[in-house]
Parts: C-alpha cells; sequence; structure tokens
C-alpha cells in the first residue's frame, strides 16, 4: 500500500495566513454536540457509553441499561448546552458546532437556538460512534443521513465534516463524494490548514486539536484552574509566535463535561482572558476554511 503519511508539513516557513485585520491568531471554540447518538441500548448496542462523563474509564458491567450513564449524558443536553450558549451569546462570541445529526434531532429546543444564534454546524457524523468500525457501505449511509438530519433541523447542510475518534480508511473519500462538504477536521497534524489531493481533486482540512480539550478533565485536569492555566499558556505562546508566525487555536468543548458550573468557570476566564488581547480573532471554522480557500487557494487553481 503507498504510504501517504506526510512528516514534513509546511516545515520550518509556514504561510502567513493572513488573518482578518492582521490578527496573530486565529481561535476556534467547538461545542460537541453528542448526547443523545452515543452507543446504547435503545439504539442497537449491547452497552451504555459512559465516555467523558463522571464514569469515564469505568468498567462496570451494567447489564441492560446503565441509567447513571445515561443521565450523565443527559446532563449535557438538559443544561450544560444552555450554560455554554449564554457564555459565548453574553460575550458575543462565535463558535462551532461539532453536530451529531441525531443528538440535535432528539432537541428541537436545542436545534431552534443554534439556528438563531449564527454558529455554524460541522457535522460530527449521524451518531457519535466509531467510524473506522464501520463498513464503507455502512459508513456512506451515515454521512448521507447525518446531512439530510441536519438539513432539516438546522435549515442548511453541514459544510464541515469531523467524526469520532478519526476518520476510517475511507472517510474523507467518501465525503468527498458526497460532494458538499467544504472541509474536514479529521487531523490533528498541524496549527494551519492545509489541501490535500483526493481522489484527484482539491479537497481542505482545517485541523482539530485533542490537546485543548475539555476531555482532559477525564484524567490530567481536576480543577477549573488547571483548565485556565492550560489554554492560557498555549494562547500565550501562539499569541507570542504570531507576531511573524499567525496560527490557529482549536479549543474543544463537550457539555456533559465543561458545562458543569466548576468546570464552566475556567472556561469563562479564559474567554475574558483572550478577550483582553489585541489581534485574536474569535471565529467560527467554516470562516477559517472560507478564508484559507480565499487566501491560499489550492495550488494551481
Amino acid at each position: 500500500m503507498m504510504d501517504d503519511r506526510d512528516l514534513i508539513g509546511y516545515g520550518a516557513n509556514p504561510p502567513d495566513p493572513r488573518w482578518p485585520g492582521g490578527a496573530r491568531i486565529a481561535i476556534n471554540f467547538v461545542m460537541n454536540y453528542e448526547e443523545g447518538s452515543e452507543p446504547s441500548i435503545q439504539d442497537g448496542e449491547d452497552f451504555t457509553e459512559i465516555g467523558l462523563t463522571e464514569a469515564h474509564g469505568l468498567n462496570q458491567g451494567v447489564p441492560g441499561r446503565d441509567l447513571a450513564g445515561e443521565g450523565m449524558f443527559a446532563y449535557g443536553s438538559r443544561v450544560g448546552f444552555w450554560r455554554l450558549m449564554r457564555l459565548f451569546q453574553e460575550r458575543g462570541l462565535p463558535m462551532t458546532i461539532f453536530g451529531c445529526a441525531l443528538a440535535i434531532e432528539r432537541n428541537p429546543q436545542a436545534a431552534a437556538a443554534i439556528r438563531a444564534s449564527g454558529f455554524d454546524c460541522c457535522c460530527h457524523g449521524w451518531r457519535w460512534i466509531k467510524h473506522f468500525l464501520l463498513s464503507e457501505e455502512e459508513e456512506r449511509e451515515h454521512i448521507r443521513l447525518a446531512v439530510e438530519s441536519l438539513r432539516r433541523t438546522l435549515g442548511e447542510r453541514p459544510l464541515g465534516w469531523y467524526c469520532r475518534y478519526g476518520p476510517s480508511v475511507n472517510t474523507r473519500r467518501l465525503v468527498m463524494e458526497e460532494g458538499g462538504f467544504l472541509y474536514d477536521s479529521d487531523a490533528y497534524d498541524d496549527e494551519l490548514p492545509y489541501w490535500k489531493t483526493v481522489s484527484g481533486k482539491p479537497h481542505l482540512v482545517v485541523p482539530y486539536s485533542l490537546a485543548n480539550n475539555d476531555g482532559k478533565f477525564c484524567g490530567a485536569f481536576a480543577t477549573s484552574n488547571d483548565y485556565f492555566e492550560w489554554h492560557k499558556d498555549a494562547f500565550d505562546m501562539l499569541w507570542r509566535e504570531g507576531r511573524t508566525q499567525p496560527k490557529m487555536m482549536s479549543v474543544g468543548l463537550h457539555m456533559r463535561l465543561i458545562g458543569h458550573p466548576a468546570r464552566a468557570a475556567g472556561l469563562e476566564r479564559f474567554l475574558d482572558y483572550i478577550q483582553g488581547h489585541e489581534g485574536v480573532w474569535v471565529t467560527r471554522r467554516l470562516d477559517i476554511a472560507r478564508h484559507w480557500a480565499a487566501t491560499h487557494p489550492f495550488p494551481g487553481s
């Protein structure tokens, strides 16, 4: 098989992204909307998902439904979603929704709030499941179902794609085959967007990050100050570097994790901290993709 790994990327001389207003850094906050689409007894799995909850990492072997696990997920859509929406809307800051289509279907009030917000939705799959375990035909069908569902619930089709725990070997080709996506974020290998050639056609990748992510509350972070200090350090480094080499910073949020008050306090401090700096473009992921496509088009296009 051909080795298509790129271990070099932009190297020592990354391109100037020319962010709007000459910003030193582009920051995209992502709220992962997954609650209601995760593996569950009701939806045909033989277990209840507890990932990225207070029970993360436990293997309790609950026979049948794990009602505690279900409740931890439900907190995200019932409470955490609204807290995160408030934190951003009170500050007039945009964010991106990584939306699992079935989850948003199951909460019409949240769908209406997303529509009214002007936040963009990057498709996080039909369900929050491991795409690399799907057959090619199953994955193709999941992509179709997701696009149709989000078109109904949010009023427009998604232009970005990101699936759980990384893609299968078929995902990017199938996303290209679907034909309506501007970019995908199934990559963790850079701090700037880049172009790939997929099935002979140009395709834009806007990398994501699991480093700047509240998932660390399931291991590395214990307090809201842990969260704030980590993200402050990442921001400060990128902001300093941005004098000569501007980059982007992706920040991942989960409603059932950072939506809890003691954790949300750290996010609140970080939002206020970055708003105290000049040269910061807080933006939607779709706007980063559109900016890159316009400013750094595919070579030869």
